[in-house]
């Protein structure tokens, strides 16, 4: 895990973003946890959008989280290892690979998977604790076989079949990819650095091609990609204007605007229009939307 502490976070600050006391560690705490995280901390690759490759550094974004904004899996769940062992809970990374539509499984290294276990009430159960799956889980997931209904979407947990000791998740039809596994080894950041730079600049990546926030409540799931909002279960808005846009990521998603210069939010809204109008012209000449 490294030799991350509470010297090296502010765990006061990021328990605020979560609106959350600290408390020791339980499968209660963990839930609450869990559940705070994905409903107030988004999964968003504005940093992406506007050219910048983040740091790797757990510290350095449970920084950029506590101070309002979000980030995508290796970010997400990067912090939120930190916090939970600045908290006192064993928690490991492990290498993961995310299976897109039409994709192969494998550890693709294209995500960082998280674990926790020793919970007092369950000392013989590992959790799995994901916060940067976008339209994933709400709650914590027992490294148990089964399927697992949390508000609008079903999975299933079950070992995986390309990493032996590892674990697959199946996501819901509904959901953006197909599903994830990861290896029961202990990773380090730097194995996901080459990744890491690949998903924020190459031409290829749903992170650069398209602008996308994801939030998770209990019940519902909203969805912003390029100019469309949706929420499941319900339907979709297009925002026509920039001000419905920020108004949307601000209050649907909880970025403040303020965060960004007047010359970043225009650059965002003009990729935003652009990535929509192709979708558009895409959609009309082949009925095939793409991905982020």
């Amino acid at each position: 895990m490294g030799s991350l502490s509470s010297e090296h976070v502010d765990v006061p600050a990021y328990l605020a973003r979560l609106g959350l006391e600290h408390e020791p560690p339980s499968l209660d705490a963990l839930f609450r946890l869990h559940k705070a995280h994905v409903e107030r901390v988004p999964y968003e690759d504005l940093e992406v959008q506007l050219g910048r490759v983040t740091s790797l550094d757990p510290a350095v974004s449970f920084g950029r989280i506590a101070a309002g904004r979000g980030g995508y899996c290796y970010h997400l769940n990067g912090a939120l290892s930190a916090l939970l062992l600045a908290l006192g809970y064993q928690v490991t990374r492990h290498p993961g690979g995310v299976q897109g539509h039409g994709e192969t499984a494998g550890i693709h290294l294209n995500h960082l998977a998280l674990t926790v276990t020793g919970l007092p009430e369950t000392p013989e159960v590992g959790w799995m604790v994901d916060v940067g799956l976008g339209d994933g889980i709400h709650e914590p997931l027992p490294l148990r076989e089964g399927e697992y209904k949390q508000g609008p979407l079903v999975f299933r947990m079950r070992p995986s079949e390309i990493t032996p000791g590892g674990w697959r998740f199946d996501h819901d039809p509904q959901g953006s990819f197909v599903g994830m596994d990861f290896a029961p080894e202990t990773a380090v950041m730097q194995d996901f650095a080459e990744k890491h730079v690949e998903l924020s600049t190459s031409e290829t990546s749903g992170f650069v091609r398209t602008v996308v926030l994801q939030r998770r409540a209990a019940e519902s799931l909203d969805t912003l990609r390029a100019l469309t909002l949706s929420r499941l279960p319900g339907g979709k808005t297009v925002l026509e204007s920039p001000a419905e846009w920020w108004t949307a990521i601000e209050d649907v998603f909880g970025i403040p605007r303020r965060v960004f210069t007047d010359e970043e939010r225009d650059r965002l809204w003009r990729q935003a229009v652009s990535q929509h109008e192709r979708h558009l012209a895409g959609a009309e000449g082949s009925a095939v939307s793409p991905s982020a």
